[in-house]
Formats: structure tokens, C-alpha cells, sequence
């Protein structure tokens, strides 16, 4: 059984975890805007409990494909405010979705379990953060920067660039129990490329580390079947089940009831013995 420990808890992923996404941002590629005053973020998170989201992922700077860095200060005002009066009201661990190691440590200090981190760990200070501290890291894989991936020409070898990123991670035994990794489907890689990892999920090198997988509403879904954003789901599914085949113990998500609901029928009809 996969696990992982945070400041507070640990984690038994005894069957794939639902990571619900909570943008509280103008401007992300899905759900842009939605979100973005304190009120609704609030109450979007309270839905997604209800809804059985075991993880709320909450981020205020977005990373789709040409999107620009925000400041600090612009960061910390969306999400303080959110932040601490979630804490008060869920017990499920609060993830932060942060490139920046202030906005992390302070996230950190004020109760957050989880640094949702897309740049992977390769600033140095995220890197010394998540080695002092006790949270649980996330690091993903991206190629590039959000601003300019998406005209990135095809890696040589997704797969092994992806291996040594994971291998180059797992060599910090500081961070053992407490790390999570992320293929970063999506970032700097086009459909091939994205279907090509989860295709071979189970070739990546992850140790005892829990494998996050976030397909949801991407853009490749799209592409590959001339989909909008909002008729993504379907695929997303897929996926999504594909993914727990294939090993993935966590699943990031903008619809929570509905891939809750496909996950567990699915792994009841994948584990059980009748």
C-alpha cells in the first residue's frame, strides 16, 4: 500500500485518491474566473468535500500554456484568505499550487499539508524548503516554462527524460515518505507525448513514491478529439481509469463526483474478489 506523511497525518492510499482543483485565478484554462472571489472558492471547496474529494488543490497563479508569472504579493492576497478559512472548516489535507518558495513557506506556517509544486523542485530554495519542512511535495515534470512549453519542439525520449527527472528526486532521502511525483501531463509535451506516459505509467521510476496523474479537461483530450474544454470530461474519465490501471494512486480533478464516482466502481470491479 502506497503512503505518504504531512505535517499533520499520514496518508494510506489504500485506493486512488481524488484531488479536487480549486482555481482561484482569472485566467486558467478551464475554469478561469469561476472561482475566483474568496465566497465562491470557499464554497467550491465545501462542494468538493461533500462531493468526496480526499485532497483540495488550490492554486492562484495559473500555468496554462502562455500564461505569465504573477507577484508575490498578487499570489499570497488570493490565497491567504481562502486559505485560512479553509482550515477552519475541512479536515481533508489543503494543497498549495505554488512555483514560489515564499509563497510555499508561508502556506507552510499557515497550516497546509501539501506544495503542489509544477516546476519540480528545481528552484533551489523549494528544494531546501521541502527538505526542512515536514509537509508533503509534489514535484511534476514540465518541460520549459508555462510561458513558452507549448512551442517546445518533442523530446528525444519522454519516457527516460521523465526517469531521470523522478531518479534525480529520489536520490534526496530527506524527502523520503513525504514526496509525491507527477509526469506533468500536458506541460511542454504534445498528444503523442501525452499519450505515449500514460500509455506507460508503469515504466516510470517512482520507488515507494505515490504517483499523481492530471489529465483533467487538457488540452491534448482535446485535440485528439476535437473536443471543447466543457466536452472533456468524458475523456478525462478514461483516462483517469486508464491511469489506475497503469498505477496512478492520486487523481487531480475540476469534476470530483463524477470521477469519484467512475473510480470507485472501477477499482471495485478491478481489486474485488466475488
Amino acid at each position: 500500500m502506497k503512503r505518504f506523511y504531512t505535517s499533520k497525518r499520514e496518508v494510506e492510499i489504500d485506493k486512488p485518491l481524488i484531488m479536487g482543483i480549486l482555481n482561484v485565478t482569472p485566467d486558467s484554462f478551464s475554469d478561469g474566473g469561476l472561482f475566483f472571489s474568496p465566497d465562491k472558492a470557499i464554497s467550491r471547496a465545501l462542494e468538493m468535500v461533500e462531493e468526496g474529494a480526499d485532497i483540495i488543490d488550490v492554486g492562484a497563479e495559473s500555468t496554462r500554456p502562455g500564461s505569465k508569472s504573477i507577484s508575490l504579493k498578487e499570489e499570497l492576497d488570493r490565497l491567504l484568505p481562502i486559505l485560512r478559512e479553509l482550515l477552519k472548516k475541512i479536515d481533508i489535507p489543503i494543497s498549495v499550487d505554488t512555483r514560489k518558495p515564499e509563497v510555499a513557506k508561508i502556506c507552510i506556517e499557515e497550516g497546509v499539508e501539501i506544495i503542489n509544486d509544477v516546476s519540480g523542485l528545481k528552484n533551489d530554495r523549494m528544494l531546501e524548503l521541502a527538505i526542512s519542512s515536514k509537509a508533503a511535495f509534489v514535484a511534476m515534470h514540465m518541460r520549459g516554462e508555462p510561458e513558452y512549453m507549448h512551442k517546445l519542439p518533442p523530446s528525444e525520449n519522454i519516457i527516460e527524460e521523465i526517469n531521470e527527472f523522478f531518479l534525480k528526486l529520489l536520490s534526496v532521502g530527506e524527502l523520503s515518505g513525504r514526496l509525491i511525483l507527477d509526469p506533468g501531463i500536458g506541460f511542454g509535451k504534445n498528444v503523442d507525448e501525452n499519450l505515449k506516459i500514460l500509455k506507460f505509467l508503469d515504466k516510470l521510476k517512482i520507488g515507494e513514491c505515490p504517483l499523481l496523474v492530471g489529465v483533467s479537461r487538457k488540452s491534448f483530450l482535446g485535440n485528439f478529439l476535437n473536443r471543447e474544454v466543457s466536452e472533456r470530461l468524458p475523456a478525462t474519465i478514461s483516462a483517469n481509469l486508464y491511469s489506475v490501471v497503469k498505477g496512478a494512486n492520486i487523481l487531480r480533478v475540476h469534476d470530483v463526483r463524477e470521477n469519484k464516482d467512475a473510480v470507485e466502481l472501477f477499482y471495485k470491479l478491478l481489486k474485488e474478489d466475488f
